[in-house]
C-alpha cells in the first residue's frame, strides 16, 4: 500500500489550491526518503491564522500564527493505524495568511510558498529539524531544493 494523504481544508480563504499539487509536495518529501511507497499518512490542514496562533500557544507557547506547524506523533515515533495496518507519521498545518503574506515578501506565487511548507513540515514529520544545527539546516534546505525543483517549483533558497 503506497503512502496516503488526507487534505482538509478548514478555512475558506486558501484560493484555487490544486489539491493534486499539495499531495505530490507530501509524496515527493516521503519518496525522497525512501517511505513513499511504504503505507504511510500524512495530514495536511489547510487553515487561517487565527487556528494556527492557537495551535501555536497550545502547543509551543508563542501567542504568534506560525508559518508551518508540524505535529509528529509522539515525538517522531509512528503509529500504526488499525484500520488499514499503514503508520500515521502526523500532521502539517499551514496558515492562509501568512503563507500569503510571507509569499509577496519573497516575490513568489502562493503556490510556490505553499508547497514549499508543505515539503518543510513534511520533512519535520520526518525527524529533520533545521533548528538542531547548522549543519543540519544545510542539510534539510538541501533536501527541500531537490525536492521542490522535482516538483517545479524555484529553489527558495538560491
Amino acid at each position: 500500500m503506497p503512502a496516503t494523504v488526507q487534505l482538509n481544508l478548514s478555512s475558506p480563504p486558501w484560493p484555487g489550491v490544486d489539491e493534486e499539487r499539495v499531495v505530490a509536495a507530501v509524496l515527493a518529501a516521503l519518496e525522497a526518503e525512501g517511505r513513499g511507497r511504504e503505507p504511510v499518512e500524512v495530514g495536511v490542514l489547510l487553515t487561517d491564522d487565527a487556528e494556527s496562533r492557537q495551535l501555536n500557544l497550545e502547543y509551543r507557547g508563542l501567542d504568534r500564527p506560525a508559518n508551518v506547524l508540524s505535529f509528529a506523533m509522539e515525538d517522531g515515533e509512528e503509529f500504526p493505524d488499525p484500520e488499514d495496518g499503514g503508520v500515521l507519521l502526523g500532521d502539517v498545518v499551514i496558515p492562509f495568511e501568512t503563507t500569503r503574506a510571507e509569499a509577496e515578501d519573497l516575490g513568489v506565487t502562493l503556490e510556490a510558498r505553499l508547497l514549499h511548507l508543505v515539503v518543510h513540515g513534511t520533512l519535520h514529520l520526518l525527524g529533520y529539524d533545521h533548528e538542531r544545527s547548522p549543519e543540519e539546516a544545510e542539510r534539510q534546505e538541501s533536501l527541500e531544493s531537490a525536492i521542490l525543483h522535482r516538483i517545479g517549483i524555484a529553489d527558495p533558497y538560491a
